[in-house]
């Protein structure tokens, strides 16, 4: 072979070059230029930070309960940092991290006041904080923290029966206010009533009147400012904060910089926000705060350009339906639809960009809607459709997280990795917990099958409730585990998928048992729904709903699918939308798995939405079923009135 091989004529290369063209040659080397710039800019798939097709484990003698693989134990992770354990202790490391501490000195000064005023941590300990999200409040926290004072959220829209019980309830003698309406709503709470409260401290100046009316209380009211020395710092924008009560979570904190900047607009009484703020505050990143006026959160967005954007679900659906409903020819529905599966198609290589042809044709509006700097979101609070966060995640261009949990269990308990851009299940364990499924055998799910109630056990879990044992114990097991009320499934690769819900579960006449949670997010997906309540007792063999149409969607939604015209009011008065609204819930029902029982026979439409205001919904923006019940009860009763089963 060697022989054969020297025996080839020489082959002159140099003559095929010579007697290339010039355009020929130009062409050859643009396409080198081109493969060459090509493999070193082409963009790279996110690391992967262990196999996703396995990413967790059942735990040893655990009642197959599962943890984390990013865990080399069975032990729960207590800490991310050695000199991070504390929530004081976070602000320290991120003040170092950044470099810098605008707010320090003045949580210190604050706390110190506290302390002069009497709260302690063996003796009044709980400050109360009711205010809008702004630098101050977490000013305020922070200083609880500081000296090891307990901080206690209240709600703008509890009312003040609530407020009270809560006042009472921790025994707060300290509240810090935002505006002068919140002091007055504290002292209707307390009006007439022994109470705990000696000091409201205000973010602006008080008036005479207020002060006089505080003495008559027997209250001290004074302003922040009194509080603590003033300092020429530039808090009107950005600030370090605190956040959670509970410990850091696992891997996503990893994915932060220093230079993130994280707009706070989700309540700061929530735990899901106090979560991602104590994750951007112990890696010394940046907050910023929205103007108090969610109609203008994009305006916010675009000028604070933010990196980390914390979402719940109702927003990104409101974006999804707004995308779609631009698409209104089938020319533009055909090309968002292939841009899509060009992005898609990416992402399931691990490949997250947002400068691809198709993000500088189709999606730079949505990605500038939102400051045009996202790299990193996570979702929770709700369920949401898989078709939505994959259409988002291709859409927007980043990294898209979500997660499960409860404040019970510091807002998270699953979350998915970095690289799993597959939808329909919430995530893996958080390497802070174990999870386990128990037996709930009335709705068959068992956990010898992979399925049953979604329990948590860990360093994240709390205590208890304040003050209320017998609440505590029906949450809390004597092993520690949390029971959420939820129904879980573990698929495959060790990921948990919501699958129902066991708290509020009630009898059809025939023994069918019904979750009607389950069956209101499904029938939330229509484009023309923007809330469901469901209804059903042991008395009736069938269930019925009160439908609210969605304001911002329903003149869109008739038009396409009915071809009529009207306002709002008009629209939910007309009998063929009605019927229209309940097909397309069915339509979804059959796609989502739903039994025939567990459809709906019949709904009434309602024009007002369920709120906080009208005592319909909970701060935390869930149904009170029982309010519910009671409010619509006559138009429950005309419906099955009307039903010919």
């Amino acid at each position: 072979m060697e022989e054969f091989i020297q025996n080839l004529p020489d082959l002159d290369v140099s003559c095929y070059v010579r007697n290339m063209s010039t355009p020929v040659l130009v062409s050859i080397g643009a396409v080198v230029a081109a493969t060459t710039y090509y493999l070193a800019t082409r963009s790279r798939p996110l690391p992967q930070v262990c196999d996703l097709q396995m990413q967790s484990v059942e735990v040893q003698g655990g009642d197959l309960a599962r943890r984390s693989v990013l865990l080399t134990t069975d032990s729960p992770l207590t800490h991310i940092y050695d000199d991070a354990t504390t929530l004081y202790e976070f602000f320290l490391r991120g003040a170092r991290v950044s470099s810098k501490s605008p707010v320090i000195e003045q949580a210190e000064n604050l706390g110190s006041a506290f302390l002069h005023k009497g709260n302690s941590k063996t003796a009044d300990s709980h400050i109360g904080i009711f205010s809008q999200n702004r630098p101050e409040w977490t000013i305020s926290e922070l200083a609880c923290y500081t000296y090891s004072l307990v901080s206690v959220p209240l709600y703008d829209t509890l009312g003040t029966e609530a407020i009270s019980y809560i006042i009472d309830k921790a025994s707060i003698s300290t509240i810090v206010c935002d505006v002068m309406d919140k002091v007055n709503l504290v002292l209707d709470c307390i009006n007439n009533t022994k109470h705990s409260v000696r000091t409201i401290v205000l973010m602006e100046s008080p008036n005479t009147s207020l002060i006089e009316r505080g003495q008559q209380a027997g209250i001290h009211i004074l302003s922040l400012q009194e509080m603590m020395p003033p300092q020429p710092k530039d808090m009107a924008v950005i600030c370090f904060t605190s956040g959670t009560t509970g410990k850091p979570k696992g891997a996503i904190p990893s994915l932060l910089l220093p230079n993130d900047i994280h707009l706070s607009y989700l309540p700061l009484a929530h735990m899901f926000e106090r979560v991602v703020q104590g994750v951007m505050l112990i890696h010394g990143a940046r907050i910023g705060y929205f103007q108090g006026d969610i109609r203008r959160l994009s305006d916010d967005m675009k000028v604070l350009k933010p990196t980390v954007f914390p979402v719940v679900p109702r927003l990104l659906n409101r974006m999804y339906d707004k995308i779609f409903g631009l698409a209104n020819s089938p020319w533009k529905r055909w090309l968002l639809e292939f841009a899509f599966k060009r992005k898609h198609s990416e992402i399931m290589k691990g490949i997250i960009r947002k400068d691809s042809i198709w993000d500088k044709l189709i999606f730079n509006k949505v990605q500038a809607s939102l400051g045009g700097c996202v790299r990193l979101m996570i979702t929770g609070a709700a369920p949401i459709s898989p078709v939505v966060l994959t259409f988002l995640r291709a859409a927007l261009g980043c990294q898209f997280y979500e997660g499960y949990g409860q404040t019970e269990c510091t807002a998270g308990c699953t979350v998915t990795m970095p690289g799993d851009c597959t939808a329909g299940h919430v995530g893996a364990p958080l390497p802070c917990n174990i999870v386990k499924l128990v037996d709930v055998p009335e709705m068959n799910y068992l956990a010898e099958n992979g399925e049953g109630e979604v329990c948590v056990k860990g360093t994240n879990v709390f205590q208890g409730y304040l003050n209320d044992p017998e609440r505590t114990a029906e949450t809390i097991d004597a092993d520690g585990w949390v029971h959420t009320g939820d129904i879980g499934k573990w698929l495959p690769n060790g990921t948990l998928k919501i699958v129902d819900r066991k708290k509020h579960i009630f009898k059809l006449a025939q023994g069918e048992y019904i979750a009607p949670e389950k069956i209101e997010n499904i029938y939330m997906r229509s484009d023309a729904v923007a809330q469901v309540f469901v209804h059903g007792d042991s008395l009736q063999a069938c269930l019925v709903a009160v439908v609210v149409p969605d304001p911002d969607f329903l003149s869109d939604w008739t038009r396409r699918t009915l071809g009529l015209q009207g306002n709002y009011l008009e629209l939910c008065g007309r009998a063929e939308v009605k019927a229209a609204i309940l097909e397309d819930m069915l339509r979804l029902g059959k796609a989502g798995g739903l039994k025939s029982f567990e459809q709906v026979k019949a709904i009434c439409i309602h024009t007002e939405l369920f709120s906080i205001e009208n005592d319909l919904l909970t701060p935390t923006m869930k149904a009170k079923r029982n309010e519910l019940r009671q409010y619509f009860r006559s138009q429950i009763d005309e419906l099955y009135a009307g039903i010919k089963m």
